[in-house]
């Protein structure tokens, strides 16, 4: 009987030794990828425009999310540090940005195009290596015919206004379609977002870990087409047996914004509304507790002493009934999902 009683206790033990165990791996926070800030606001700020570099932690590479800015971007990511844990190749003669530009970028991905998400790309593409460029259709026919033309920029693409410098391969990404990303480990599924142009975001996923990159877009209550509805339905599904990391997405005006002036983009009260509604497809809305939502976008004031970044800043914290990690990017910023 003791035996038998022995023997329960330890299959107990073991059971709850593997719960334990269980539990462990699925709260890991172990980071699983690194983004770094190239640039953080919209607009006006040249050399600090939308711009993001994200990889796998095991990668040496990272994808563009968005060029707005480039080699600035890259400097002041150098100056802060960022790219210390990046296993750079120092035997390489070119300075520095060059190096980060020709060996440690694989691929971007451009969400729309307009400028301020396209101009440091095309200032860089001179000293530029070969590697390709992913985007919808609407946004790489964009760039071909206002950018890359030989009136805009020469045409260091591989389509439209002839001659081909062929430096770029312009690659079409299907909607809603997960595509391998060469020379990483990472896939992108893309959705289209509502904006003046058309926009997207990028699922991002290595294994059982996933984040999202927004380019610009505005809520679907005011745009009337349901395209944020489309990608939390998506993640409300993915993340039942996936990791969320992180969200990228752009808050552009703080909340006295009149919404017939927002053309396309967040405040903190849209966001809020847009994030209560993913939260609302979870069957479980804890998980979306403390996850990292990084904020872009900022536009400029041009009004003394008023700083959108702090006033955005304070009314997501005002509005955070769901207990996110609401990060503000900064240009040079290292951030790990």
């Amino acid at each position: 009987m003791l035996k038998h009683i022995t023997s329960i206790s330890l299959i107990l033990i073991a059971c709850f030794s593997l719960s334990l165990a269980s539990k462990e791996i699925s709260t890991n926070t172990e980071p699983a990828f690194e983004l770094i800030v190239l640039g953080d606001t919209g607009g006006t700020r040249d050399g600090n425009l939308s711009a993001f570099l994200l990889r796998a932690l095991a990668d040496n590479k990272y994808i563009g999310l968005d060029a707005g800015t480039l080699l600035n971007g890259i400097e002041k990511s150098l100056e802060n540090n960022a790219f210390d844990d990046l296993d750079i190749d120092t035997t390489q003669k070119t300075i520095p940005r060059i190096n980060i530009l020709h060996n440690h970028i694989a691929a971007y991905m451009i969400s729309h195009g307009h400028l301020d998400h396209v101009s440091g790309l095309l200032i860089a593409s001179p000293d530029d290596n070969s590697k390709p460029i992913y985007a919808l259709p609407s946004v790489n026919k964009t760039i071909s015919n206002s950018y890359f033309n030989w009136q805009g920029w020469a045409n260091f693409s591989d389509r439209g206004t002839l001659p081909h410098l062929n430096k770029y391969k312009m690659v079409d990404l299907p909607l809603q379609q997960t595509i391998k990303i060469p020379n990483t480990s990472l896939n992108v599924k893309t959705f289209s977002l509502s904006h003046p142009v058309e926009s997207s975001a990028f699922v991002i996923e290595n294994d059982k870990d996933i984040m999202i990159y927004f380019g610009d877009t505005g809520p679907d209550e005011l745009e009337k087409e349901n395209k944020l509805t489309q990608v939390w339905q998506y993640l409300a599904k993915q993340v039942q047996h996936k990791n969320l990391r992180g969200i990228v997405i752009e808050v552009s005006f703080p909340d006295d914004r009149d919404d017939k002036l927002l053309y396309g983009h967040l405040t903190p009260k849209w966001l809020t509304k847009e994030l209560t509604h993913f939260s609302s497809l979870l069957d479980d809305p804890s998980l979306l507790q403390k996850t990292k939502v990084i904020i872009s976008h900022v536009k400029s004031s041009t009004l003394k002493d008023v700083n959108p970044r702090e006033i955005i800043k304070k009314e997501l914290q005002q509005h955070n009934s769901l207990g996110l990690n609401f990060i503000m990017a900064k240009q040079g910023n290292k951030i790990l999902l």
